[in-house]
């Protein structure tokens, strides 16, 4: 009798053992994104590289919040497919598909630096609208001088615009522009971009208005949901 009552309680001990493991289990994926579903007009952060005009673009754009993003675009769904609508070198405007986008740039354990940030429910009733806006604007060419007021776009300003050109109040725009900077942290303008702009002919933009991924990252009017470094 004593045996059975062992064995019955080694069982019921074994079960709730069981049990505490498949639960923690189950949130554990959930927090690594098991369940995670990308949703339209999710914005997808990048950081994009490690070259000498990457880094220039981190050193000079880095946040409080954020300093390592370079490239933002966003999330659309066609044909039941995923595309991101972004503005990149070379290609401009145009309409990724989903892998390709996540392969472009992976850490050493063959992660996507993506991370995805969704916007909160008063922006939601505005992403289809944007999109249409980015759709309409594929293969613009993409702004390399990073001029605000031109018919070429970058990243961020593709981004910026999607919602500004939409009847939403200045202030309540979900992101933010200011003076743009090139230079290093004792005002002096960088190397990278001295050259970048000689070899365009072009006068660095020091102090127009602009925006870019990181000030875009810092709003505190997205959550960031998912980061597929983590997958």
């Amino acid at each position: 009798m004593n045996n059975i009552i062992m064995i019955y309680k080694f069982l019921k001990q074994t079960c709730v053992l069981l049990l505490l493991f498949f639960v923690l289990s189950n949130c554990s994926n959930k927090q690594n994104g098991e369940n995670f579903g990308l949703q339209q007009g999710d914005l997808l952060f990048q950081n994009t590289g490690t070259d000498e005009i990457d880094n220039a673009i981190k050193n000079v754009t880095a946040t409080s919040f954020s300093k390592n993003y370079s490239h933002v675009g966003m999330a659309m769904q066609k044909d039941k497919k995923w595309f991101v609508l972004e503005a990149i070198p070379k290609k401009g405007v145009c309409q990724t598909p989903l892998k390709e986008f996540l392969n472009r740039n992976k850490n050493k354990f063959n992660k996507s630096q993506t991370t995805v940030a969704r916007l909160n429910k008063y922006y939601q009733p505005y992403i289809s609208k944007a999109i249409v806006y980015g759709v309409e604007r594929i293969n613009t060419p993409y702004d390399e001088i990073f001029l605000w007021d031109d018919t070429s776009y970058y990243c961020s300003e593709l981004i910026y615009k999607m919602f500004s050109s939409q009847n939403i109040p200045t202030d309540s725009i979900p992101f933010v522009t200011h003076p743009m900077t090139f230079n290093d942290s004792i005002g002096n303008p960088m190397p990278a971009w001295k050259v970048y702009y000689k070899k365009r002919n072009q006068p660095i933009p020091e102090g127009v208005e602009g925006t870019n991924p990181n000030l875009m990252a810092s709003s505190s009017h997205i959550k960031f949901v998912y980061d597929y470094e983590n997958e």
